[in-house]
Formats: structure tokens, sequence, C-alpha cells
């Protein structure tokens, strides 16, 4: 299976970034527990501060996935430094839910390495939700490990 990165282009940024937000809500509110309009704030100011000269933000690549010449889904990925590191950290991999089961993620994660090291950045670092056990599975086959754990409970 294979896939290329092509850059996302500037006709495409406001729906990447809508469906990303309402993406990152729906995460935030499945698997964090926190009330939707509490999660819509977060994911507005995330993305402002984040992204806020969008596509043309220093640092950030966002990227179509393209399989056969048609698109399957989209990458973000940035150039930051945590712990005095520079890492490349993926905010964002999704494969379209229509293509997914294909073996496209898989391909993309891929792609996402090849292109961080292309550009220098050997150490690669995400966040998961705990609760996207999909996603958390093919990390750790892709030689991911798990580097913290947080835990709640409501009594």
């Amino acid at each position: 299976m294979s896939v290329q990165l092509r850059p996302l282009r500037p006709d495409e940024f406001e729906a990447f970034a809508e469906h990303g937000r309402a993406g990152y809500v729906r995460q935030m509110v499945d698997f964090s527990g926190m009330e939707r309009e509490a999660a819509e704030a977060k994911a507005a100011r995330d993305y402002a501060l984040t992204l806020p000269n969008g596509l043309d933000t220093p640092g950030h690549w966002l990227f179509a996935v393209e399989a056969d010449g048609r698109r399957v889904g989209t990458v973000w990925f940035a150039e930051r430094v945590l712990d005095g590191r520079t890492v490349a950290y993926l905010y964002e991999i999704e494969i379209d839910e229509a293509e997914r089961g294909r073996g496209y993620g898989r391909a993309a994660m891929e792609a996402f390495e090849r292109e961080a090291a292309r550009r220098g950045l050997t150490e690669l670092e995400l966040n998961v939700f705990g609760g996207n056990e999909v996603a958390r599975s093919l990390y750790r086959s892709m030689g991911w490990r798990e580097t913290a754990v947080h835990m709640a409970k409501t009594v």
C-alpha cells in the first residue's frame, strides 16, 4: 500500500480546519467526558493559537493523503521543541471514514515519518486520546511507545 502526501491547498484549508475542530470536539467529549460547550471553546482556542496564520503558520505542514490520485485523508504536523528536544509533532492524521480499513492509515503514518525525516526531524511525538484504541493499536504496531497515560474517574 502506498500513499503520497501533497501540500494542502489554500482552497482546502477552511474545510480541513472545520472538520478537524469538529473531530477534536467529538474526541474531547467522547474520550475525556468534557461538556460539548467547553470542548467547542477549547477547540476554537487551540486551533486559533496553533494555526494563527492557517497554511502559512511557520513550522507547520498540512497535507492531503492521496492514493491512486484521489484524496483519502489528511496529515498535519509541526516542528516543536519539547523538553529541549526538537521533534516532529503529529497534530492530526485522519483517513476518511469511507476509506478506512484499507491500510491507508499505516501508509500515511509511514509517509509522515519519511516527510519528517526529510525535514531533519528524526524524533516523532503525538498525543492520542486513551479511548482511541484503533489509533493506539496502530501506533504500537508501528513501534511507537506510550510515554504517559492520564487517567480520571468520577465518583
